[in-house]
């Protein structure tokens, strides 16, 4: 949030804030998902596991490259905080601030969710959203964003001075502590910025705050992927619940969510090869 100024405005101010603007990165040259082969694809999906994410609470799941796999909502509106690994290299994940200098704010179908330096490759690509139809609302929110990074117990205790255990950054601790066998303190660093599903969120016109809003998911709705790799998710449903008025809480109403993993058909992916790393030389100019 911008203070107020303090410098005069020069001469030709208005001049200088008239120039237009410019896409920081222009995606004519971006490699495109093959949409047309994953929509085929899903047309004959069978589930082979499903995993329950308890509120306030996260769980993880493995999906295999060339598999689809849902967030789906369950008893009543919950959003979810969503890390995804490389199956075999933690230090492969999900890095949220180039997938939305990339795709935006918030992702929508045929959007990607690009992984950290130096693989830079898509992790998994959403293939359907029955929430697609929200669109942006007149306060400038959508659902799916890739800007707020995900409740923890440090910025509570930083704003309250109280300490709260079951936020999404603890939960994705303790989940991918359980599946991997690393202590807490070892599996900290790895949990990163999500991609908070579902839930409907923007910046505020006057001061260009974030905000969150109560999402408009309901039971039965559901966000797709296809995962690129080999991949190690982990789903927090975090303790805002729909996030309509607080997001670290054990006052308001919590539902759990599901996640299905989706197999589809032998020979319906023909063609498709899983991408590799980037393939920078990585001499940085030494």
């Amino acid at each position: 949030m911008k203070p107020a100024p303090q410098t005069p405005s020069p001469a030709d101010a208005d001049a200088r804030k008239a120039i237009a603007p410019v896409i920081c990165y222009p995606l004519d040259t971006l490699p495109l998902p093959v949409m047309d082969l994953y929509k085929k694809a899903r047309e004959a999906l069978e589930k082979v596991e499903e995993v329950l994410v308890q509120p306030r609470d996260a769980n993880t799941f493995n999906v295999p490259a060339g598999h689809f796999f849902r967030i789906i909502s369950m008893d009543g509106p919950q959003v979810g905080d969503l890390n995804l690994w490389a199956k075999d290299d933690l230090t492969e994940r999900f890095y949220s601030g180039k997938t939305r200098a990339l795709h935006g704010t918030h992702l929508g179908v045929g959007d990607r969710m690009w992984s950290s330096f130096p693989y830079l490759r898509p992790m998994a690509t959403i293939t359907h959203d029955t929430l697609d139809w929200y669109g942006f609302d007149e306060f400038g929110g959508s659902v799916h964003d890739v800007i707020g990074t995900r409740c923890d117990p440090y910025t509570g205790h930083l704003l309250s001075g109280d300490d709260y255990h079951f936020c999404c950054h603890s939960n994705l601790i303790r989940a991918l502590a359980a599946e991997t066998g690393l202590s807490s303190d070892q599996a900290e660093p790895h949990v990163h910025d999500v991609l908070n599903v579902f839930m409907c969120t923007g910046f505020t016109k006057d001061t260009h705050q974030y905000f969150m809003k109560a999402s408009p998911v309901r039971p039965g709705d559901f966000l797709e992927f296809f995962a690129e790799i080999d991949l190690l998710g982990a789903l927090s449903a975090c303790p805002g619940g729909d996030c309509s008025s607080e997001h670290s809480s054990d006052t308001v109403a919590c539902y759990p969510l599901k996640v299905e993993i989706l197999r589809p058909e032998k020979g319906t992916l023909d063609g498709w090869i899983p991408p590799g790393p980037s393939s920078y030389c990585r001499s940085h100019g030494l």
